[in-house]
């Protein structure tokens, strides 16, 4: 009797568990790690992703602790090597985490009810730039030398960077942001909720790109597809209309509206407006 009163309590758990897994594939001490491309500073980053976590914890009942990169460059190293088993990152991130690691995707962020993202030239509010053949000549701002993207995005507009004044590469998109406002430099390049947000800041949104594959969460190859399906569960049950989960998307950004399942070839856009950027 006692024998199945054991099978009986094993068979409700798995019943009840999501997806139908054991606990045995649930339940761990080890904790699992979540980077991030840093498009903030640390500090912000730690702000933005911490209800995330937290979320992630309780749902996959395990610890779920931050790991933030000070750049590009060691995100998709991180992921790569599956130092982190998830990431937070760019469409080009993914991308060479990718190529290096086979890094999986999760799931894609969710933007002003849009499953994709745009890049944004801005500009001072008051500033004489009227058009993208007026930057010639002007300072611009980009963030991290591997974002690739931003200078295609920048070339596709019809700018060439050798008809610029002098661009720099100063970090995250805040750098930026501020550059621009504060004068530093004549224009700069932002993602779309950034820009969203800095237009009552005193910047003005130039020129946006088509609309491009988003930033997105990735999972390191050492993942096993069950774990990989359980966190793809995870981020496609966040509903903005429920408060708590609102709280959580929003954290990350208020333009966010959550994620949706996505895969490899959508991304196969953005491989070849950066092509002509790799060395």
């Amino acid at each position: 009797m006692k024998n199945k009163g054991l099978i009986f309590i094993t068979l409700t758990l798995m019943h009840l568990l999501p997806g139908g897994y054991s606990l045995h594939a649930y339940a761990s001490d080890k904790a699992i790690y979540f980077g991030s491309v840093a498009m903030d500073t640390p500090a912000v980053m730690h702000q933005r992703l911490s209800p995330l976590t937290n979320y992630l914890k309780t749902v996959l009942q395990r610890p779920v602790e931050l790991k933030l990169s000070p750049n590009m460059a060691g995100a998709i190293n991180e992921v790569s090597t599956g130092a982190v088993e998830l990431a937070y990152l760019t469409p080009v991130a993914y991308i060479r985490a990718h190529e290096r690691g086979n890094s999986q995707l999760v799931a894609k962020m969710v933007t002003k009810g849009k499953a994709s993202f745009q890049l944004m030239i801005v500009v001072k509010q008051n500033s004489p730039i009227k058009t993208v053949e007026d930057l010639a000549g002007k300072t611009f701002a980009f963030g991290d030398p591997a974002a690739l993207l931003q200078r295609a995005a920048v070339v596709g507009a019809g700018m060439p960077l050798d008809k610029l004044g002098k661009y720099e590469f100063i970090g995250h998109y805040d750098n930026i942001a501020r550059g621009v406002a504060r004068g530093i430099f004549d224009a700069g390049i932002l993602k779309d909720s950034k820009a969203f947000k800095w237009q009552d800041k005193g910047l003005r949104i130039l020129y946006s790109t088509p609309q491009l594959p988003p930033y997105n969460i990735a999972a390191s190859n050492k993942i096993g597809p069950v774990l990989l399906k359980r966190l793809q569960d995870a981020f496609l049950q966040l509903d903005i209309n429920n408060p708590e989960h609102k709280a959580i998307i929003k954290s990350m950004g208020k333009k966010y509206n959550g994620f949706a399942p996505t895969q490899d070839a959508e991304y196969d856009v953005v491989r070849k407006l950066v092509k002509p950027f790799e060395k």
